[in-house]
């Protein structure tokens, strides 16, 4: 097949054509240029708005995200603390329903304090060992199950088992929260706003447990205390995987034998407390299980100075305001939960309220730590921590000084509802500012083993508090009885003799605030107002 011929013009027009197109080419391309130029000059100046509107939904997306997962451990964490009080109301049912003995309604208690507080050490470093998500959802997994287990318990050891079971789960699950918020919230506006809201529900959640097992009580039945558990458990353990990020492992093996000196001298510890509080501290048990305590947590300390990665890192007590913090967190949770223990008592045994009113009766003092731990972050950045610890601590002690002047006599109102609020208010400001001195400076990688600290000292205050002071009721009932009212009838015989051991105990915790008011001014530093992260929380 032959080539089309293709007509070439005359050279002269043939040049004139090319010239003519080079011409039109180049007038092309710089206009092609210029536009281009117009349009990367364009695209320059819309980058940066769509650069800082793509990073402010970032921004926005990890902010949702941390607050979710705040909220997702905060449940779990709920549950926990409800369990510390939340059968107290529940105990003469269950000791009806199971015919518990009193000996056997004491271990009610004394069975999850003795395991939640000897694993607590182990559970907070397991988290950062074998990461917290496993850990948490691990411990969430068996406090559940032991809580259906407790609901359907048709024998008082199988209860007390359960009960047991429930502080495993509780001490694995629990340092895992504390954790997550240290490692996922940066110090300074975000981290306060946080920790308010653990305060609310570590310190609010003991008083609503109250409430709560009164209502269960009376509505249901003492089972109900135990099955709400299993609900929000099984909730919180299903959507975990989805809202809570894997954390970083640290490389390294679980200190053994750390693990298990601190594991035996916690509960031998925990457990002296608990036989002095029933069986005196003379006692030869108690004795025996004090010695254990100083022996293997002497032990520990050694152990932990020689361990590459030790369970509790032994510079988290150097620091003097941490250190300081640990005490007052002892002192102040000791007098709390007294003061529960003891105001139970005296709202049923003296001025006669039922299962439900007695629980009610703690809605002001729930109410006002509530509505004030979520007003402490606010007030933190503006006064600075040390000033809202101490102005929240002072109400505290008046508080506790006013319970411990209740009579037969005295009325719900003012008597104990005024108190009560002082209580709440105070303590809604106090442990925000107290949480936020424990956790300073502690870097992602020992946050676990600092939350496991702050639930050993709240734990092992709760114990050592509530024996201390049942002690001192105990000495001031028999001093009353020694010397009975002129002329009184037996009934009113046994009601002074009753309210005069509560009266005593109360001053006693007062005395105990009074002395982690001192504590607080005098070796505490907090973040003062003027400083950056302050600055930046103000804003």
């Amino acid at each position: 097949m032959s080539s089309p011929t293709i007509r070439q013009p005359p050279a002269e027009g043939r040049d004139s054509v090319l010239a003519a197109t080079a011409t039109q080419a180049v007038d092309t391309a710089q206009a092609v240029d210029t536009s281009e130029a117009v349009d990367m000059s364009e695209a320059v100046d819309m980058s940066e708005p769509v650069a800082t509107s793509r990073a402010n939904a970032r921004g926005r997306r990890s902010h949702d995200r941390r607050n979710i997962t705040l909220a997702v451990v905060l449940c779990a964490q709920l549950m926990i603390v409800l369990d510390l009080t939340v059968v107290n109301v529940a105990l003469p049912s269950m000791a009806a329903g199971l015919h518990l003995s009193a000996t056997g309604l004491s271990w009610v208690l004394n069975a999850y304090t003795l395991t939640f507080g000897g694993l607590l050490l182990l559970g907070g470093r397991a988290g950062d060992v074998f990461g917290r998500r496993n850990v948490f959802m691990a411990g969430l997994a068996l406090f559940t199950l032991a809580s259906l287990a407790g609901g359907l318990a048709t024998s008082s050891g199988m209860l007390l088992a359960a009960r047991a079971v429930q502080g495993v789960g509780g001490a694995i699950a629990s340092p895992a929260v504390l954790a997550t918020i240290v490692s996922s919230f940066p110090e300074g506006r975000e981290r306060i706003r946080a920790l308010g809201a653990f305060t609310a529900v570590a310190m609010g959640g003991a008083s609503l447990g109250l409430v709560l097992g009164g209502m269960l009580t009376q509505w249901a039945s003492w089972r109900w205390v135990f099955f709400v558990n299993v609900p929000v458990g099984a909730a919180v353990i299903a959507v975990t995987p989805r809202l809570l990020a894997r954390s970083k492992r640290l490389a390294a093996k679980l200190d053994i034998a750390g693990a298990l000196t601190s594991t035996a001298g916690m509960s031998a510890l925990v457990y002296g407390f608990i036989n002095a509080a029933s069986n005196g501290w003379a006692n030869i048990t108690t004795i025996g299980a004090f010695a254990a305590a100083v022996v293997l947590l002497g032990l520990f300390g050694v152990v932990e100075t020689r361990a590459p990665e030790p369970i509790t890192p032994l510079w988290l007590l150097r620091d003097r305001s941490r250190a300081a913090s640990y005490v007052a967190r002892l002192l102040l949770v000791g007098g709390m939960f007294g003061m529960f223990f003891f105001l139970t008592q005296f709202v049923q045994d003296v001025l006669g309220f039922s299962p439900l009113d007695a629980g009610l009766a703690f809605v002001p003092m729930t109410g006002a730590l509530l509505a004030m731990s979520r007003l402490a972050p606010r007030l933190v950045p503006r006064f600075g921590g040390k000033p809202l610890l101490v102005g929240g601590l002072v109400p505290v002690v008046g508080g506790m000084a006013w319970l411990a002047q209740v009579t037969p006599g005295t009325s719900y109102f003012p008597g104990i509802f005024v108190p009560m609020l002082l209580l709440g208010t105070g303590m809604g400001f106090a442990f925000v500012p107290l949480t936020m001195a424990s956790l300073a400076g502690v870097p992602p990688q020992d946050s676990g083993a600092a939350a496991s600290m702050v639930n050993v000292m709240q734990q092992v205050g709760g114990a050592l508090g509530l024996a201390i002071l049942v002690t001192i009721y105990g000495n001031a009932r028999r001093a009353a009885a020694s010397h009975p009212l002129p002329g009184a009838s037996a009934l009113e015989q046994a009601r002074h003799v009753l309210v005069h051991g509560m009266a005593t105990s109360f001053a006693s915790a007062a005395i105990f605030d009074a002395i982690a008011l001192l504590v607080v001014i005098a070796a505490i530093r907090l973040v003062r107002p003027g400083t950056p992260a302050v600055q930046a929380a103000a804003e």
